[in-house]
Parts: structure tokens; sequence; C-alpha cells
């Protein structure tokens, strides 16, 4: 997976969670919880979506890569160069 789909697979995890989404007003280092207002259940099934889509492992400990859409793009592109799919 490169950056571009992992940034594409990210967005449409969140979507799916808050489908009214404004990734025009959304940085790639903004903190996405706060500008899109996830709660933690809004979060929780982001991340779960994004596993499912991707069949990428995600940990609780990964979660602090999920801050922003370039840090999740970064944690499923290294995660996809290393091999740590399910």
């Amino acid at each position: 997976m490169n950056r571009t789909e992992a940034l594409d697979v990210v967005k449409e995890s969140i979507a799916r969670v808050i489908p009214d989404a404004d990734f025009g007003a959304l940085g790639p280092d903004d903190a996405f919880r706060d500008v899109l207002e996830m709660d933690s259940l809004d979060f929780l099934s982001f991340v779960e979506t994004l596993g499912e889509r991707t069949g990428i492992r995600i940990d609780d400990e990964d979660t602090v890569f999920f801050t922003t859409l370039s840090g999740s793009a970064g944690f499923l592109v290294d995660r996809t160069e290393n091999g740590d799919v399910r």
C-alpha cells in the first residue's frame, strides 16, 4: 500500500463513521478527532473499520498513531511494508 492509497482508505474509513466529514477543512497534520468532533465511540468505530478494511492488526497501543491523516497513513504504509497484516 502506498501513501496515497493509505490516505484514501483512512478517509473512507472516517467517512463510514462520520458520513458528513468535511475533509476540505482538514489538513494532513490536523488532529482529526478535534476537527471532526469524533467522540471515543466514533474513534473506536473508525479504528475497527480501518482494521477490517486493510486486514492490518491495530492494537490499543497503536492508536497513538491515529491522531492525524498523515500519521494514520504512515502507520498503514509501515505495517504493509513490514508485512504485518492478519
